[in-house]
């Protein structure tokens, strides 16, 4: 069997179980509010789709959702081709309070090509995948870039895993709202780590690394509990 159907069969046994719904309970000292995750993950013989949708509940001094982000990539590959062509698109909305008003603000739509490859144990315990894409951001960008890395290692007789992504990418921000660039460089890394009680439920939590992310500058770390279950 050629190593590229090797990766499909351990990409499709692991992001099968994928298709989740998490709810995580911001511990930051800026947070305090709970969060929901949806992702879906669909393996076909021309690649995959893969999505998540973001929900903040209470952030920023709002009753009920506060923001609302998602995200949604294809991949192309076949068994022939050593490589992944990779596309996606990022958009969102959110709100706060300030005093007796509600404001509204948007997460700027992103849009990203390139490729994708992935290494994989021979015993389907762990693997990676790497992306290095072109990036369009509405309103700011024409021309940037990303690279993102996503990982997951199954252990202890698959009753854990540690998983995760993280992301680099070019973004000017002005944070000061003085007209001058601030940053013009994003991380974030959200490693998590989960106990698997049966095939459906789980709990664990993640911490959130970041710098220059959300409108908030410089380094944050922010940890959360959470729970999953996987349909």
């Amino acid at each position: 069997m050629r190593k590229q159907l090797l990766i499909a069969f351990l990409l499709f046994s692991f992001y099968a179980k994928a298709q989740n719904l998490q709810l995580h309970y911001d511990l930051g000292s800026d947070r305090g509010y709970f969060t929901s995750t949806l992702e879906m993950f669909k393996p076909d013989k021309l690649g995959n789709t893969f999505f998540f949708v973001d929900m903040d509940y209470g952030s920023g001094g709002v009753k009920g959702i506060s923001m609302a982000y998602w995200e949604i990539a294809r991949v192309i590959k076949t068994e022939k081709m050593p490589i992944g062509i990779h596309m996606e698109f990022d958009g969102g909305f959110g709100a706060y309070n300030a005093g007796d008003l509600n404001h509204a603000y948007e997460i700027n739509n992103a849009g990203l090509i390139g490729i994708d490859y992935s290494l994989t144990a021979k015993d389907f315990s762990k693997g990676v995948s790497l992306k290095l894409m072109y990036k369009y951001i509405s309103g700011k960008h024409d021309a940037s870039f990303q690279f993102t890395t996503v990982w997951f290692v199954n252990f202890w007789k698959e009753r854990m895993t540690f998983s995760g992504f993280a992301d680099f990418w070019r973004e000017d921000f002005d944070f000061n709202y003085d007209g001058e660039v601030d940053a013009e460089y994003v991380f974030l890394a959200e490693p998590q780590i989960w106990y698997h009680i049966n095939k459906h439920f789980s709990f664990g939590g993640e911490i959130e690394f970041s710098n220059n992310f959300g409108g908030h500058y410089s380094f944050w770390t922010r940890p959360t509990l959470a729970l999953k279950w996987t349909f």
